[in-house]
């Protein structure tokens, strides 16, 4: 390989294509979207997940679910759901009627549509942190979020190649008014950034306006806009049975212009939903068909997903558990009544530690296998997560990139081809009993990307680790990160939708944003 065509690799492009690394401070795998090629963990035999289903199909049908949104009420009472006052209930027959109109897999293609995404099928995205409202860094400690802090992990969000989605606010910038801060946000998102993003569905000017500024950015006309999908939301349901007026506005608003919605009942077992794991799941799932049931309805075949948050709370504190076991049990098992459903799954990245510690990386490391072992499609939270998502942290973040390359990596069909070449039965003879591989050919070929070459963790012994500084490794991921930042170069922008974005935020500020309740 020439040094142009590896300069071109660690920029994570192929000829062609309009990516660029950003900065040269790691040596990262390429851009690409993840194919997961192993088989899903199936807890449940064929009947477990029938018993879950016909439990859904009981709350949706006995017990019902409270809309919130009067719009979504008569939407449902024209088809034919049993309405009383916010209750809706609806029987099996007419949800898997309308589950059925949703497609399998879906393209989400950003303003660089060299950045498309794939939900469904065996692929495999991961997204930033989303929505703390505080930071913690090595230097400054934990604070209450602001708009440069937002800035620095929407450039860490753009540089590594392993995170495909610039999803919520990685953390929520205080110090700009709520009236407009969606204007400012998804302005640095769209320009920091390449990758699809996503609108907060809490009112309908947010919605509106980050719409727009997504057709603006990529210079699309409005019938090329709901041509396809070019941005997503994700609404959470308010466990247990409420879906809010807010989501659900957000939600009919995107899905009747063919943009994509995932639907994430937020069921922590124990609190919000039963103890046990089976019926936390399956109130997850009666809450995820509602929304998805209405979504269908309103406009047959938009583009949805169902995600799980379904973990445990300490019984002792009642504060959220993630990375437990509980919660990987809870994702594999919503991952086969989601395949059952025939729709693509939403999970995340999460933990409960304060600080890039350890428990910060075992239990996201459970949360992010977890994902893996459930076949997820979209990951959530997958780099920065702290304190069960009231912190983001950059050095949490390049921990978690290591991770998620490491997760990639692990897919790369290298680490399991069985060529003859891979069983390398030469090699073996030439080596014999008495000697060693380093120096044989059938190495000195491939040894340079034989394994995974990490960028933070350090594989030298204590002695030489010692000598060099004794570098911890949340250290070394905060000068990274740091590193980063001051290198950072933003991706290629048309100027002329740039300027026309900067008018839009600009009238939309002076007409007073979107209403708050202050």
């Amino acid at each position: 390989m020439s040094e142009q065509e590896r300069s071109r690799k660690r920029a994570g492009g192929r000829a062609g294509m309009k990516i660029r690394a950003g900065t040269a401070a790691i040596d990262q795998m390429p851009w690409r979207i993840p194919v997961n090629p192993d088989r899903p963990t199936e807890p449940l035999d064929a009947e477990g997940v029938q018993r879950i289903h016909r439990g859904a199909m009981r709350i949706l049908s006995e017990i019902g679910i409270e809309f919130l949104n009067p719009e979504a009420v008569e939407h449902l009472k024209a088809a034919g759901c049993r309405v009383n006052g916010t209750n809706v209930r609806m029987d099996e027959d007419f949800v898997m009627e309308m589950v059925r109109r949703a497609p399998s897999s879906f393209t989400i293609t950003p303003r660089n549509p060299e950045r498309e995404i794939v939900i469904g099928g065996k692929h495999m995205v991961f997204v930033n942190v989303s929505s703390p409202p505080n930071a913690w860094d090595m230097e400054r400690g934990k604070r209450t979020g602001d708009f440069e802090t937002f800035r620095e992990f929407v450039k860490l969000t753009q540089y590594f190649n392993c995170i495909h989605v610039a999803g919520g606010y990685p953390v929520e910038p205080v110090d700009v008014h709520p009236s407009v801060r969606h204007l400012d946000c998804l302005y640095e998102k769209l320009t920091l950034t390449d990758k699809v993003c996503h609108a907060y569905s809490l009112g309908a000017e947010r919605v509106e306006d980050v719409m727009e500024m997504v057709r603006i950015a990529g210079g699309l006309s409005e019938e090329e806009f709901r041509a396809k999908p070019r941005m997503y939301t994700n609404i959470n349901s308010v466990s247990p049975l409420k879906h809010d007026y807010p989501m659900l506005d957000g939600a009919m608003r995107l899905a009747k212009r063919g943009q994509p919605v995932v639907v994430t009942p937020f069921t922590l077992a124990g609190a919000m939903a039963p103890v046990t794991m089976a019926g936390a799941v399956t109130l997850s799932i009666a809450e995820a068909l509602a929304a998805v049931v209405l979504l269908q309805w309103i406009a047959p075949g938009c583009p949805v997903a169902i995600g799980t948050f379904t973990s445990n709370v300490d019984m002792k504190s009642g504060a959220p558990a993630f990375g437990t076991p509980e919660y990987m049990r809870a994702t594999q098992m919503t991952g086969q009544l989601v395949r059952f459903y025939g729709v693509p799954m939403r999970a995340s990245g999460v933990c409960a530690a304060n600080v890039p510690d350890g428990q910060s990386m075992w239990e996201t490391c459970n949360s992010l296998w977890s994902a893996v072992m459930s076949g997820t499609n979209m990951v959530y939270h997958a780099a920065g997560w702290l304190e069960g998502g009231l912190i983001a942290s950059p050095e949490k973040f390049v921990m978690d990139c290591e991770v998620l390359q490491m997760i990639q990596r692990y897919f790369e069909e290298a680490t399991f081809a069985t060529g003859p070449e891979d069983i390398a039965i030469d090699a073996i003879r030439e080596v014999g009993p008495n000697g060693h591989y380093f120096g044989v050919q059938h190495t000195q070929d491939r040894y340079q990307t034989a394994f995974y070459a990490p960028f933070v963790s350090d594989w030298r012994n204590y002695e030489a680790w010692n000598l060099d500084g004794a570098v911890w490794t949340q250290e070394r991921a905060h000068r990274l990160y740091k590193q980063i930042i001051a290198e950072f170069e933003p991706p290629e922008m048309n100027g002329d939708h740039q300027e026309e974005l900067r008018r839009f935020v600009a009238r939309r500020k002076q007409e007073g944003g979107a209403p708050t309740d202050f």
